[in-house]
């Protein structure tokens, strides 16, 4: 890092920076327009110690703004790191977070990578796990710990760019544009910001760097763990084009089932198929996400990204649920889990969703969106009960439930927020013993219901 300025300062050179890199990004993205000299002069201005001239030399080394950089940070086998971090005994061992041995129905929340190589991995059952790796170092895991290390890596990030989205507990989105006259050229940033979390946290940590976050998110998985790995501008296509179809991000499941049927392999298999084409096999708007997604171009927004702006929760019983009353109350927690993750990350969301797997293992989903956006732990849980008791078969015993939130936006961004909700009271309740609840975990508040 470039001097020893505070942060607060850091911040306050950022945020003008940033601004005008994108204005000259938006206005003139030509490679050929010639580039605003008056625009370039306050941006040296902004970005100089000395306010200083506006030499040739300069002006070059300005026109590297017009190009958008992101960063997409994911951090290595999270839990387990943190465990392994903690405990060195449990180092170079495989360690597996999710529960022990004899636990009913538990799954892998995390395995490290000397676990992985045994085939264990995130969603399997525990007992799957013993069977694979009975070696294992098998742990609950401790929430508040992973929380508390995720705080300190987000604050690292923080200090490279104040255009920061955290998109889950270890892995967020980093805008760098602009940021070259601080940091440097965005690679170096890049192994900065690596080298920064490396030393100051003990963890490591994966980048993928890209002119848009979707190739971001990709790249960041291709030389995992530990890896740093560059999409240079205009080679976004053909990355892209080398890959499985496996690494789509936002195509789950029934998509890869479809891929298979129609003998898609790899995205250039996908890219040789007319937009018109995808549209009438996987539906119009999977379809246009399909055509941009395997050329490597942005989405809109990233909010029109697809998969990535979800959140949600599950619980596994014990043995078979038939007791109503014991599943709302699983709701219940899982919605209050919902509603504070909405609060820290300040999001919004007018969709919600459940999920219930039965004890033939079959599985059962439902959504509903409304009008409004969710207002508060009290308005999710009667919306998320309204779609359990609609959907629930009768007689039959429950094995999981869980419930979410879908097309996540902005807090704020939507019509809703200007109408005077009843509820306003009873969310700036929630608010503030949401941040009690931060400061004074072992005393935290809650409904009676769930303690």
């Amino acid at each position: 890092m470039r001097g020893s300025a505070p942060l607060h300062s850091l911040r306050e050179r950022f945020a003008p920076l940033q601004s005008l890199a994108r204005f000259v990004h938006d206005g003139f993205s030509g490679k050929d327009r010639p580039v605003n000299i008056k625009l370039l002069f306050c941006i040296t201005a902004v970005n100089s110690p000395e306010k200083g001239a506006l030499t040739e030399s300069r002006i070059q080394d300005l026109m590297i703004l017009v190009t958008r950089y992101f960063i997409h940070a994911d951090l290595d086998a999270f839990y387990a790191s943190v465990e392994q971090l903690d405990n060195a005994d449990y180092r170079g061992k495989p360690v597996i977070v999710g529960g022990l041995p004899g636990d009913r129905r538990t799954v892998v929340s995390t395995a490290s990578y000397e676990a992985r190589s045994y085939g264990v991995h995130s969603a399997m059952p525990i007992a799957r796990a013993c069977e694979l790796c009975p070696q294992g170092v098998f742990l609950r895991g401790n929430m508040k710990r992973y929380k508390e290390k995720s705080r300190e890596v987000m604050g690292i990030f923080s200090e490279f760019t104040p255009d920061l989205r955290q998109i889950s507990i270890d892995e967020a989105f980093l805008d760098i544009t602009g940021t070259e006259g601080l940091f440097g050229p965005p690679a170096e940033l890049a192994r900065k910001l690596k080298s920064a979390v490396r030393e100051r946290t003990g963890l490591t940590v994966s980048v993928g760097l890209a002119s848009n976050k979707y190739v971001a998110k990709i790249a960041s998985g291709m030389s995992k763990p530990d890896g740093c790995f560059v999409v240079e501008k205009g080679g976004e296509e053909n990355f892209m084009r080398s890959l499985p179809v496996d690494r789509i991000w936002g195509a789950g499941r029934k998509a890869q089932e479809k891929f298979k049927k129609y003998g898609y392999k790899t995205c250039d298999d996908i890219y040789k198929i007319s937009e018109q084409r995808l549209c009438s096999v996987f539906g119009k708007a999977f379809g246009i996400f399909l055509y941009r997604a395997v050329r490597g171009q942005a989405a809109a927004s990233f909010d029109d990204i697809r998969g990535s702006r979800s959140i949600s929760a599950e619980h596994t019983f014990d043995y078979d649920m038939y007791d109503g009353f014991a599943v709302e109350t699983a709701l219940m927690k899982i919605c209050n889990t919902l509603m504070y993750r909405l609060l820290d990350l300040d999001w919004q969301s007018r969709t919600v969703f459940i999920k219930i797997r039965y004890e033939d293992f079959s599985t059962e989903s439902a959504q509903e969106t409304s009008e409004h956006p969710v207002g508060t732990m009290s308005d999710l849980f009667e919306r998320v009960c309204a779609l359990f008791h609609r959907k629930c078969k009768r007689g039959i015993g429950i094995r999981l439930i869980g419930a979410g939130l879908m097309n996540l936006e902005t807090a704020g961004s939507s019509a809703g927020e200007l109408f005077e909700f009843e509820d306003e009271r009873k969310k700036k309740l929630e608010k503030c013993i949401h941040e009690i609840n931060k400061k004074f975990p072992e005393a935290a508040i809650k409904k009676a219901r769930l303690i």
